[in-house]
């Protein structure tokens, strides 16, 4: 089995990265995620025109990608930088879009950076639980919408202008485009421990239009889901890019760094640590390639092979990170070096969309029928 990229991949991958290693080093990344918008709209903008955005959204949005392995090339690059800008919102948003009636006038925006998406699906106290949704949306008197309700832990909402947000009506569940200026419409955003910006979500009776619905009932649940598919795919290729960047810096530190006159990578015992170090993480890409290669596969197999890469990707990452900080001791640990940023971002990664144990439960559950 060929497990390359198309050319057309492999160049964007290429493209993608060499401007990341131009545009965006560890200390470009830190004053972007220390600034109020936690974003930079000059690089936003210029990875638009390289048509990043592109080649997450599907053809009927104005895009050229959307499947799972344009997702895996454009994320993984995105990994090996650190880049905080909100990229899992527009993955995510081109899959709900695309599967709840394929609302192309709402992604306009989207492909030129103007536009930033940001996904509101969870709530406090729901852990991980997508159908656990008090958010309430009723029928206005003029045929429209009023949204009631709160998210939690929204990745990027600050720098949103669209927020799709799940919501109860009287037939289930049902998803909505929300301004970010609409009325009643507020935000509370924070930092987040890798890096990145975080938001509560609270909307005081928000007036809607009717066409800003997008999916109800069977349909929004199943467009949630394959939404969510669509954000674990790309979270586990951002840490596939940086698992490897982690076992490069730690194979190079241990090559130079000296102890009883020799390299501390000559001592076997640290051998055999970066050997599972190794494997462990040819283990986890191959769970998002499968995971990748399922994205457009009826519904159990899509949600059990992603189910199963968030499981690999928690462990492998959990075990990585601390293998790697420890193969480097104190200096591990301080701000100056790169490594303890990927790891934290690795960790975080570990629990978005659905931690370890929640996926595994899923797993078995999904396996049972």
């Amino acid at each position: 089995m060929d497990f390359n990229h198309s050319e057309d991949r492999r160049m964007l991958a290429d493209t993608l990265r060499r401007f990341l290693a131009e545009r965006y080093s560890l200390d470009t990344r830190h004053r972007i995620s220390a600034s109020e918008r936690g974003y930079s709209p000059e690089i936003w903008g210029e990875l638009a025109a390289l048509g990043v955005p592109a080649a997450l959204l599907g053809e009927p949005l104005g895009g050229f990608g959307g499947s799972g392995f344009d997702l895996m090339v454009v994320f993984e690059a995105l990994g090996r930088a650190l880049v905080v800008e909100p990229f899992l919102g527009l993955a995510m948003v081109g899959r709900l879009l695309a599967d709840g009636a394929g609302r192309a006038d709402l992604a306009s925006g989207l492909l030129d950076g103007t536009q930033i998406a940001a996904v509101a699906l969870y709530e406090p106290g729901a852990r991980y639980d997508l159908t656990n949704v008090t958010t309430r949306a009723e029928r206005s008197a003029t045929g429209g919408w009023t949204l009631s309700g709160g998210k939690a832990v929204v990745p990027q909402l600050e720098s949103a202008t669209r927020i799709v947000v799940s919501a109860r009506v009287d037939t289930g569940l049902a998803l909505f485009i929300v301004p970010r200026d609409a009325d009643g419409v507020s935000i509370k955003g924070y930092p987040l421990v890798d890096g990145g910006r975080g938001g509560e979500l609270v909307l005081q009776a928000v007036q809607l239009p009717a066409d800003t619905r997008i999916a109800c009932g069977d349909d929004a649940l199943g467009t949630i889901e394959a939404a969510v598919a669509a954000g674990i795919v790309a979270l586990g290729a951002e840490a596939v890019g940086i698992l490897d960047v982690i076992k490069d810096s730690t194979l190079d530190y241990l090559r130079t760094r000296v102890q009883f006159g020799v390299p501390i990578g000559k001592f076997q015992a640290l051998q055999h640590r970066m050997a599972t170090v190794a494997i462990e993480i040819e283990q986890a890409r191959s769970a998002v390639i499968n995971a990748a290669a399922a994205l457009d596969d009826d519904r159990l197999a899509r949600e059990r092979a992603v189910s199963a890469a968030k499981v690999t990707l928690g462990r492998v990452g959990t075990l990585v990170a601390e293998e790697s900080i420890q193969l480097h001791g104190g200096i591990g640990m301080t701000w100056e070096l790169p490594l303890p940023h990927f790891a934290k971002r690795l960790i975080m990664i570990g629990h978005q969309l659905g931690d370890e144990d929640h996926h595994l439960e899923r797993y078995v559950r999904l396996g049972r029928g």
